[in-house]
């Protein structure tokens, strides 16, 4: 079954969000990653600079049947504007159904991540609706428990 979370992008305080969000809600971090965790030989992974090299890669708490994820921008992507720095993230059951919600959803946006498998074993891809809505589309190869 397709799942929909909300995904929360932060200007390098997503660690310290995310600590605040999790004293409120409780639970633990199933994963929280750094770029400096990221191989140093994926393509589609620039090395971050020493600065960002501690920033989050990528984090996610368990609320519930949701999912709140975040990350840290870096120099790549820009500074997030407060207010748009929320995307949807969508997982499937297939790389087709992937397929099928990415190219759905990005006709007459900006598909500025195609779908293309991840150093984290996803075919993953993220784009822009045509009415400004960001959007993250996720199939885990290899899901965990």
């Amino acid at each position: 079954m397709t799942q929909v979370n909300p995904y929360l992008i932060f200007n390098g305080n997503c660690e310290e969000a995310f600590l605040f969000y999790q004293s409120v809600f409780g639970g633990e971090f199933p994963y929280i990653g750094k770029f400096k965790d990221m191989p140093s030989d994926d393509p589609n992974c620039p090395p971050p600079s020493a600065e960002e090299a501690n920033r989050i890669m990528h984090v996610c708490l368990p609320i519930g049947n949701t999912v709140l994820m975040g990350s840290d921008s870096t120099s790549q992507s820009g500074d997030v504007t407060i207010g748009s720095n929320i995307s949807v993230s969508i997982n499937t059951d297939s790389r087709a159904e992937a397929d099928r919600i990415f190219n759905g959803l990005s006709a007459g946006g900006n598909a500025f991540m195609p779908m293309t498998n991840t150093f984290w074993g996803a075919y993953f891809g993220m784009f822009t609706d045509k009415f400004g809505i960001n959007w993250m589309v996720n199939f885990d190869e290899n899901p965990q428990p």
